[in-house]
């Protein structure tokens, strides 16, 4: 039955209701009327108000949880979808949107997909260029620094040798962004060692960084290990920046037979529900490109922990 008729056959039948008994011997109106009637009219008004609001509330009661649904989807997050009730036009309009809530999801995926493979060929461009180009031409001036400090004047000589060291730490901090632009490290030895890497290269004023990384995984996919590097990655540098923290652990380890999982966790001020910003959602869609769990919040000590446990692919072991 539609929501129409519904609704207009529960009115009717109260409406026959109150017709019945005015029309029935149980009530009677005189002329004028009596205080008592007055009593009954209003008594009869009022409880038809009620049945008319409960009627009301219990249809339209699948028409709020699907409008709280639509206020709570989140494409990040995805899987949620508002239990089908009823029946007539709300069915179907609840139907309709869970499949377009499915539909939107796969095509963020995909978009996110081909967005995060777009920015990582760029990345992997501009290391490049950083390694070959710019690294090339610091490492000729840090030589012609060399060849012309045999020939000044001894006067002129220190100054040369401090011009050639700047030269030779900016070559090093251009080779250094180069390889978080594009883990070298990943692509030759593997996941673990690329963890190591990143904490041992990371530097932050007054930031202790640790890691407990599991040597044994393996079989996770070259997808799966440049996500989980990534988030790693991304979160360290968070931590470092926003949380105020002096600590931060790093932990790889198997969840299970069927599972991996990454967390990051500091000692900072916590997280009190500010507003997401670029980095975690890039988090998030990394996260469902592998059907992965991303998950944010404050321990008991303060600090905040970023846990990502991502699904093994079929076939795979630990």
């Amino acid at each position: 039955m539609s929501l129409f008729w519904r609704m207009f056959l529960s009115n009717a039948a109260v409406l026959m209701l109150a017709t019945g008994l005015l029309v029935g011997p149980w009530v009677t109106v005189s002329s004028p009327v009596l205080m008592h009637e007055t009593l009954v009219l209003g008594g009869g008004l009022i409880a038809m108000l009620v049945a008319n609001a409960l009627l009301f509330r219990i249809g339209l009661a699948p028409l709020k949880r699907l409008t709280k649904a639509m206020a709570d989807a989140n494409l990040l997050e995805p899987g949620q979808r508002t239990r089908v009730t009823g029946g007539g036009e709300l069915t179907e309009l609840t139907e309709t949107f869970n499949v377009m809530l499915s539909r939107l999801e796969t095509e963020r995926a995909e978009s996110s997909c081909r967005a995060l493979s777009a920015q990582e060929s760029e990345r992997r461009r501009v290391a490049r260029e950083l390694h070959d180009e710019v690294g090339q031409t610091l490492t000729a001036v840090i030589l012609q620094f060399k060849s012309l400090a045999d020939r000044v004047p001894r006067a002129l000589h220190e100054e040369v040798i401090t011009a050639q060291e700047a030269v030779r730490s900016s070559l090093d901090e251009v080779r250094r962004i180069a390889r978080r632009l594009r883990p070298g490290v990943l692509e030759d030895l593997g996941l673990p060692s690329a963890l190591r890497a990143l904490v041992t290269e990371f530097s932050a004023p007054g930031v202790t960084v640790s890691h407990r990384v599991d040597g044994s995984l393996t079989a996770l996919g070259a997808e799966a290990e440049l996500v989980l590097y990534r988030v790693a990655q991304e979160a360290t540098t968070n931590a470092a920046r926003h949380s105020g923290a002096s600590r931060i652990d790093l932990k790889l380890r198997a969840a299970g037979a069927r599972a991996v999982e990454l967390t990051v966790s500091d000692n900072g001020k916590g997280f009190h529900r500010a507003t997401e910003g670029a980095g975690l959602q890039g988090m998030r869609e990394r996260a469902l490109l592998l059907g992965a769990t991303l998950t944010l919040g404050s321990h008991g000590s303060g600090g905040t922990t970023v846990r990502l446990r991502v699904p093994l692919p079929t076939g795979g072991a630990i």
